[in-house]
């Protein structure tokens, strides 16, 4: 069985937050899931996540996952390292399993890159394989001492390396892959007789090269795989690199990206080829964009369905469906539970709330439609508010087909407008109009001469 130890107890004081490190995230995805997922895309049986500080937040985040959950004990009275760590998890492990130990704060590692390095370690038939990487500033990092053969003979630390070893550019990534058996039992010897007391998984590599057991390094060419993140900054850079990613494996599937580093785009997002995204977009959650749409500039969409062919240009829409060939903005703003059909036009400064609008009806600037359903062919005039709220609930506004609705009108809920109707402009509509019926509600003007003085 192929079995993989995530460490994801640490602290993560450099962060400076509230938020357990392993949940903060990098293009809308929590940092450890991108860890589990690129864990279980290698073909891993079970994902074994220790856990300490910030423990039931990152349950409470990974609870549609299938992973198991070991608690890393807290306190004084205890050791930490990486050693401890992974004892946490290894009683979950068989004397024939493979066991990979990965940190929870490298979220760019792939899954490709797992399944080949524990290919590796197996057809190498080795104690324990580590996977290292050239940096040509390897300061501060474990370097990688290897025999004339290429078996790794130590792993030195910055601060015990001599000047020649100093120079060495290859480097431990702290990824291990170890044979059950060999983990089980070196585990049980390792001690805190270090600096800062703890156990350290690299002394568990130490001893068994000792033993004379095979130890082999797997030399992997992509760095930012392996960089982790300690600080806000190394985040950043990491969501940097994955974001043109990202960006990238769009504009190969099809999809015109006009400026990448001015282009934001979650992990999650779905797009269909001969989409045209213009700078300033935010592209987030669940959203997916159907083919041919022109998305930006300066628009957010955030867990929205967007059908094909639809514009949409400096405006915000939030967990909403527009449909095919319709236009929103510019500066309209969907609200969440927005249901808007095809051929529709949602102008400028249009807010539309939990509301559904039928297919070819428009409401070209200027209106709130809030709580409502909207039937089709409707026009929806300059200025018309759903008056949807009477200071204690919101009220349902219906408006028929092929209605038209005139400028400045106030429709105050609950009201109906059948089919047809036609409402003034001006108007303040409190009852419902029936079909194909004008309404008029305003007072009659009245003019009247200036008195001489």
């Amino acid at each position: 069985m192929d079995i993989s130890i995530v460490l994801a107890a640490g602290e993560g004081t450099r962060m400076k937050s509230k938020i357990p490190k392993v949940l903060h995230k990098i293009c809308g995805k929590e940092i450890i899931k991108y860890v589990i997922e690129a864990s279980q895309g290698a073909n891993i049986d079970k994902c074994i996540l220790i856990l300490g500080h910030g423990r039931d937040e990152v349950i409470e985040s990974l609870k549609d996952n299938d992973v198991i959950f070991e608690n890393q004990p807290i306190g004084d009275s205890f050791p930490y390292g990486t050693g401890f760590a992974v004892m946490q998890g290894v009683h979950h492990v068989n004397d024939g399993d493979t066991v990979l130990i990965l940190n929870g704060d490298v979220p760019l590692i792939c899954s490709h890159t797992l399944k080949a390095f524990m290919d590796f370690h197996k057809k190498e038939e080795a104690a324990v394989s580590v996977m290292t990487a050239i940096f040509q500033n390897s300061h501060g990092y474990g370097r990688i001492v290897r025999e004339e053969t290429g078996e790794v003979t130590a792993i030195v630390e910055e601060k015990d390396a001599t000047e020649f070893e100093k120079d060495i550019k290859e480097i431990n990534s702290g990824i291990y892959c170890f044979s059950g058996k060999e983990l089980k039992r070196t585990l049980t010897r390792l001690d805190t007789n270090n600096s800062q007391n703890e156990y350290y998984i690299t002394d568990a590599v130490g001893l068994l090269k000792n033993e004379g057991k095979k130890v082999c390094g797997f030399r992997i060419d992509d760095v930012m795989e392996i960089s982790g993140i300690n600080n806000r900054y190394q985040q950043y850079q990491l969501n940097h690199h994955k974001q043109l990613e990202i960006n990238k494996n769009h504009m190969i599937n099809g999809v015109t990206i006009i400026d990448s580093h001015n282009t934001y785009i979650d992990d999650s997002v779905m797009i269909e080829k001969d989409v045209i995204i213009y700078p300033g977009t935010v592209l987030q959650g669940t959203t997916s964009i159907s083919e041919g749409c022109i998305i930006g500039p300066n628009v957010t969409i955030v867990d929205c369905k967007i059908g094909h062919d639809t514009i949409i240009e400096q405006s915000k829409l939030i967990d909403s469906f527009v449909g095919n060939n319709s236009s929103v903005g510019p500066f309209a703003y969907l609200r969440p539970k927005s249901n808007i059909g095809d051929h529709v036009k949602i102008g400028d400064f249009v807010e539309v709330k939990n509301t559904t609008v039928g297919n070819g009806s428009k409401a070209s600037h200027l209106a709130y439609l809030g709580d409502g359903e909207v039937g089709e062919n409707v026009n929806i005039g300059c200025g018309v508010i759903f008056v949807n709220y009477d200071g204690t609930h919101k009220q349902l506004t219906k408006i028929g087909d092929n209605a038209f609705i005139g400028s400045n009108a106030n429709l105050v809920a609950p009201v109906t407008i059948e089919k047809g109707a036609y409402i003034a402009c001006g108007s303040t509509i409190t009852d419902d109009v029936g079909e194909g019926m004008l309404a008029i509600a305003r007072s009659r003007q009245v003019n009247k001469e200036k008195k001489n003085q």
